[in-house]
């Protein structure tokens, strides 16, 4: 480390400890305990050094933890309680599916297929892959392990098809659009499904804890189609019209595709039987309640089960799955003080004292100013789960205090949770992988970041509503 990084990261370590000692040193609010207090402040310092990053994530989070037994704020078994939450092991079991699904090539296979097939336009192309992300989003919440692992691989190759380089001039030629179209629409993926990306289930889990309203795989992703299926229209031709490729039409990308199947082979064993249990996973999922009453978690452990059964995976795959491992324990260290944080009557308090931002208005008003609020606060954010977890249950419990419908405010405030990281290149885990091919200037991605999020708000604030409404949501 250089003298200019390490100055660096000392400033960051006193932002992350300072954060927590104003904090703890801050008047204690009336009715509030000093252990409940500290724990805020911890959570809050722990949150700030997810920003800032002095240390990875999981990092910060488990000395979090560690920090809430040293200075008493939690006893051991509570604070590590949130590694027993079955949301965490929910993530975990969905993260070594992902695995197969690179492992044995089948996400690839899905991608080229699809490019065969409609990827004959430019639009079509970046269409393919759009719903290939769409495909395994239904299943797999790790929106890094499906751009990074299957989709970008293929962009890439083509574009360099076309002679498309990032750093050469012809970025323009079909790079640059793929990198924009393919981001964006993953932001909308991951609002359409429980398991788009990895802190939906924690959203499920904050909703139902303060607002008694649970939202299932099915309920989630009934609720979001409409919206989605609109924004999945209507963003990327947006984006097609007004930041156009050079290239509109793409027979080289079919071809492409078709060399690559070559080389892949045909289907395997492994491949059609991850498949049968990617299905089976996702009808079960759907079903709870309807047809069966088996834990999401228990379905998905019992898919991982029968891929270990059936050697599709082996244990050393799961060993060495280090982002499974990394987000189990970054969520079950924020699962837990968000939880406890939840019991201590903090966000009652946060409610109370900024209900005088809304006085005076409407349901209706007070709801659009708050969700707009916490939409683009976003900008501030470098990830979902810490938006989530710094801004989710306040706002929530707010704009419920205000009068507008739990159930409305859940999913509104849950939607604009994935919606808001289309608006930089660091909103979100896909982002600085996509930002990072060097095909897109940041200006050009802040101002589309901007223009779909005008699109996206627009959408789901009136298509969705009527949707809900219809759905008897509110």
């Amino acid at each position: 480390m250089n003298r200019s990084e390490s100055k660096n990261s000392w400033l960051r370590w006193l932002t992350v400890i300072g954060s927590a000692v104003a904090i703890s040193l801050a008047p204690i609010p009336s009715g509030i305990s000093r252990e409940s207090w500290i724990l805020f402040a911890i959570f809050i310092a722990t949150i700030i050094g997810s920003i800032v990053q002095p240390l990875k994530g999981s990092a910060m989070v488990l000395l979090g933890v560690v920090a809430t037994i040293l200075f008493g704020a939690l006893p051991i078994e509570k604070a590590l309680s949130g590694y027993a939450d079955p949301v965490v092991w929910l993530v975990l079991a969905a993260f070594f599916i992902s695995r197969a699904m690179i492992k044995t090539g089948l996400g690839k296979r899905i991608a080229l297929l699809l490019v065969r097939t409609i990827g004959k336009k430019t639009l079509g192309l970046g269409y393919s892959l759009v719903f290939t992300d769409f495909l395994l989003a239904s299943v797999i919440p790790s929106n890094a392990a499906r751009n990074g692992g299957v989709i970008l691989p293929i962009a890439l190759g083509v574009s360099e098809t076309y002679e498309s380089k990032p750093d050469d001039g012809t970025a323009g030629k079909l790079g640059t659009f793929l990198m924009n179209l393919l981001y964006q629409s993953d932001v909308i993926i991951c609002a359409t499904f429980l398991t788009g990306q990895a802190s939906n289930v924690i959203i499920a889990k904050l909703a139902k804890e303060n607002s008694g309203i649970e939202l299932t795989y099915g309920g989630w992703f009934l609720a979001a189609i409409v919206p989605s299926i609109f924004s999945l229209v209507f963003v990327p031709q947006m984006i097609y019209r007004f930041f156009p490729p050079e290239i509109k039409e793409t027979p080289n990308a079919a071809k492409f595709a078709s060399r690559e199947l070559e080389k892949l082979g045909r289907t395997s064993l492994p491949e059609k039987i991850l498949l049968m249990i990617f299905f089976a996973v996702v009808f079960l999922w759907a079903t709870k309640d309807y047809l069966h009453h088996l834990d999401t978690t228990t379905v998905a452990f019992l898919g991982v089960a029968v891929l270990l059964i059936t050697r599709v995976l082996e244990w050393k795959d799961l060993v060495n799955e280090s982002g499974a491992w990394d987000v189990f324990i970054w969520y079950g260290g924020l699962v837990m003080m968000a939880k406890t944080l939840s019991e201590s009557g903090l966000p009652k308090l946060f409610a109370e004292s900024t209900s005088g931002l809304t006085s005076g208005m409407s349901w209706t008003f007070a709801l659009a100013f708050l969700a707009l609020v916490y939409f683009y606060a976003h900008y501030a954010f470098a990830s979902i789960t810490a938006h989530v977890l710094a801004m989710y249950v306040p706002f929530l419990v707010v704009t419920v205090v205000v009068g507008a419908p739990a159930s409305l405010t859940v999913l509104l405030l849950a939607y604009f949770s994935n919606l808001s990281a289309g608006l930089t290149h660091y909103g979100t885990t896909p982002a600085p992988i996509y930002f990072g091919t060097g095909y897109v200037k940041q200006k050009t991605w802040w101002t589309i970041g901007a223009i779909a999020s005008f699109l996206n708000i627009l959408i789901w604030s009136s298509v969705g509503l009527v949707w809900w409404k219809i759905l008897g949501r509110w």
